[in-house]
């Protein structure tokens, strides 16, 4: 009853225009009205992006299962986790065809929806009521990400990173702005225990040499600064994220690094979906001053060409 009535409060959010939307949803949760004609932070040219910008290419690249031939065509076949199955139902998940005792459970067509399983315990009627309620939901009514409105959503079934020490498994974040990588938002404690996404944890900011931000917040606080270290394969991640960012005026590219080895996490063109709280107000305004907004974008990109999958 709980999810059927939480994907029923997002279709009624169908009804709404999307300009008031947009204000209504960001003053609930931001407490400021967004300035949509003149976008100037950067959640507002985040917006602005939304309601202007529809490469087709942002929907394969938003699948979590269609994006990794986009990664391999970007020669980077090397960094993608191991993927055990996908499923279009919970029935179809067979097990005893996994090779691992562990794995993660996760959609396809979504933000989150993360889950550990093990063999010896796995229930399909446990999972069943969160993940088909998933199955069911268009993550475009949350925030209105237009390149999720088309793909067909699936279960996947993926290896487990499990992180070298105690800090756990660490989200490296890049920011990139016409095809480079100008910020690292370095998460910190994200995943839960169960693999589920934690409401409450560390962010630390990094330029592109690996120095501390220490005059920008972005949302979260900063976890112990002398406790994390640069990663050895630093500079391939920076290529990695060159690569994948080239075709898009701003994107964010979530790499991991566990063992020595540089993992692909996803690409996500929404950072936060445009709820986000930068201090202070210059550093908002010169990091929204990164994404351009090119006024030819719509006719570039119209609707009518997003990709289908």
């Amino acid at each position: 009853m709980y999810y059927q009535l939480k994907n029923l409060s997002y279709r009624m959010r169908m009804l709404i225009p999307k300009n008031l939307y947009a204000q209504v949803t960001y003053y609930m949760k931001c407490k400021k009205f967004l300035n949509l004609k003149n976008p100037q932070t950067f959640d507002e040219r985040i917006w602005w992006l939304k309601f202007h910008y529809f490469n087709p290419l942002m929907t394969q690249c938003s699948d979590k299962i269609a994006v990794r031939e986009y990664v391999k065509k970007c020669g980077l076949e090397e960094i993608l986790n191991d993927c055990y199955g996908h499923y279009e139902s919970v029935d179809e998940i067979d097990v005893d065809k996994i090779p691992s005792e562990e794995f993660f459970l996760k959609v396809n067509n979504t933000s989150g929806g993360n889950l550990y399983c093990k063999k010896d315990t796995f229930d399909k009627e446990k999972i069943r009521p969160e993940f088909s309620a998933l199955l069911k939901d268009n993550f475009y009514w949350h925030g209105r990400e237009y390149n999720y409105k088309y793909i067909k959503p699936c279960i996947i079934a993926e290896k487990v990173l499990k992180a070298d020490d105690d800090i756990g498994l660490i989200d490296y974040k890049f920011l990139c702005f016409e095809g480079e990588p100008r910020l690292l938002f370095m998460d910190i404690g994200v995943a839960n225990a169960d693999g589920t996404h934690a409401e409450e944890y560390y962010r630390n900011i990094y330029d592109m040499d690996f120095n501390l931000v220490s005059d920008m917040k972005e949302t979260r606080d900063t976890y112990r600064v002398e406790d994390i270290k640069k990663p050895e394969k630093w500079d391939c991640m920076l290529e990695c994220c060159r690569r994948l960012a080239k075709p898009f005026p701003h994107c964010r590219v979530d790499l991991y690094y566990v063992g020595g080895q540089v993992y692909f996490g996803e690409i996500t063109f929404f950072h936060g979906s445009g709820y986000n709280e930068f201090e202070p107000r210059e550093k908002d305004l010169m990091v929204g001053s990164w994404i351009p907004m090119d006024r030819s974008f719509p006719s570039r990109y119209p609707k009518s060409a997003t990709y289908k999958l």
